[in-house]
């Protein structure tokens, strides 16, 4: 894995509109993205150093109930997660892109097209307060190598090891439990803004080897597109849109954007 990437999309002139501010995705009634994460050998230091250079957090890693790891604000609010990675990890970088967290309305839909139309691995699952009313499930997800998938076969119980050992990022799917049996809610996903809710997040992305054809396959398979590779002048992505709405961006491998 050479690398991962973060896409931030700046829109000319928000930077001189002192009323602008994007959504960050944790507010109510308009909740949705939740939070990027980067990973780090050690989250007390890499706070103490982040406070250092005047970074605020939404919690430090002492405080809560989740001892150890920590939220940041980047300066536009959104929350960046900062997690350890494991002592055996092979990767020695100081941070790591390690997750996208998204939370989901019902979780059988949103596997079914993560894990198996889009081909990512279930790497654990994480349940908390289950039979209260705030009770939530974590599921983490991520695209593996043969031998990294041969690891997970061979540890069921490592309880998310994995994840904290791999370079590439991995997808966080929350559901709080009870939303699937709700037919008037939804999340927000980050580009609506017709009622005002403030755009914020945009998209995930995943590359594919034929652009066209994985876009058929999808299409057949009951996946609705708000972008095809043939819409607009841009012909060498496409933008499905998963269970919540979310835009999911099919980007065709090894080629630039041609207009």
């Amino acid at each position: 894995m050479d690398g991962v990437c973060l896409e931030l999309t700046h829109n000319y002139g928000t930077e001189n509109d002192e009323n602008y501010k994007v959504n960050n995705g944790n507010v109510e009634p308009h909740r949705g993205f939740g939070h990027i994460a980067m990973m780090t050998p050690d989250v007390y230091a890499a706070c103490d150093e982040l406070e250092a250079q005047g970074v605020k957090f939404q919690k430090k890693p002492d405080e809560g109930r989740m001892k150890g790891l920590a939220f940041a604000l980047d300066p536009d609010g959104y929350w960046i997660e900062i997690i350890s990675r494991s002592p055996d990890s092979p990767v020695k970088n100081k941070f790591t892109l390690a997750q996208t967290m998204i939370r989901v309305k019902d979780p059988v839909k949103s596997l079914k097209f993560y894990r198996d139309l889009l081909g990512m691995d279930l790497l654990r699952v994480r349940e908390f307060g289950v039979g209260t009313d705030w009770g939530f499930t974590l599921y983490f997800l991520a695209n593996l190598t043969e031998e990294q998938r041969a690891y997970l076969a061979a540890n069921p119980d490592s309880d998310g090891a994995l994840d904290k050992l791999i370079f590439q990022p991995v997808l966080e799917l929350t559901h709080n439990h009870g939303t699937e049996n709700r037919p008037e809610f939804k999340y927000h996903n980050g580009n609506d803004d017709d009622s005002g809710q403030g755009r914020g997040f945009g998209h995930t992305g995943f590359l594919v080897d034929d652009l066209n054809a994985a876009c058929e396959w999808l299409e057949s398979e009951g996946v609705p597109f708000r972008k095809r590779p043939q819409d607009g002048n841009m012909k060498t992505i496409a933008f499905a849109l998963d269970p919540d709405g979310y835009s999911v961006e099919i980007i065709q491998k090894g080629c630039v954007i041609s207009t």
